[in-house]
């Protein structure tokens, strides 16, 4: 969703089905959830009222079917306080029934529904997640383009790897060395024998 590179796809693939999947939007609703549970916690204590909120973050972020049973009881019991961590989960939770759809149609409409909920909900970092989810949404509803067959996993496995190959070298100073690093990084050349082993 970073703007610059929007706008490189757009000059330099512009007949590729540009698609913005479920990773990086679930990423943004996990941060403003941490974002709202972490001011609250801190509300919470210096109002001196019971830190409910303590040792619960991985409750509130990941789903419900993933947690430990210990956990489940955590948030079995968080859900019973009207505080603003526990409508942001519930509005993180709705949202994955966008998912579902497979009509961009149906998803486009669920999709306006849940943004104009959200944006009633008075929670600001919450907020700040519809306006970029509508800034993007032609690039979200592509995915349903695609009949979810899609996902940028690989891509981001790549920039990890990419990454730490720039980072094991301290940087490189021309492109070509970096190429010749990446191919052998990620392509598993053979390195030819050495008296010493440098990395």
């Amino acid at each position: 969703m970073w703007k610059p590179y929007v706008k490189v796809i757009a000059e330099r693939a512009n007949q590729a089905l540009h698609i913005l999947d479920r990773f990086h939007i679930v990423a943004m609703l996990n941060k403003a959830i941490d974002e709202i549970r972490a001011s609250e916690q801190r509300q919470l204590i210096a109002d001196g009222y019971e830190p409910v909120l303590k040792k619960s973050r991985w409750c509130l972020l990941k789903r419900k079917k993933n947690l430990m049973p210990n956990r489940d009881v955590l948030l079995k019991t968080l859900l019973q306080y009207n505080l603003k961590s526990v409508r942001a989960y519930l509005l993180k939770e709705d949202f994955h029934a966008f998912w579902d759809f497979i009509s961009p149609c149906w998803a486009e409409k669920y999709l306006d529904r849940w943004c104009t909920k959200v944006m009633r909900s008075r929670l600001e970092p919450m907020k700040k997640v519809v306006r970029t989810i509508r800034r993007h949404q032609p690039l979200i509803l592509n995915w349903f383009k695609a009949k979810n067959a899609f996902s940028s996993g690989i891509v981001e496995g790549m920039n990890t790897k990419i990454k730490l190959t720039t980072r094991k070298s301290y940087g490189f100073r021309t492109y070509k060395c970096a190429e010749i690093a990446l191919y052998h990084a990620l392509g598993r050349l053979p390195t030819p024998e050495m008296t010493h082993r440098f990395y």
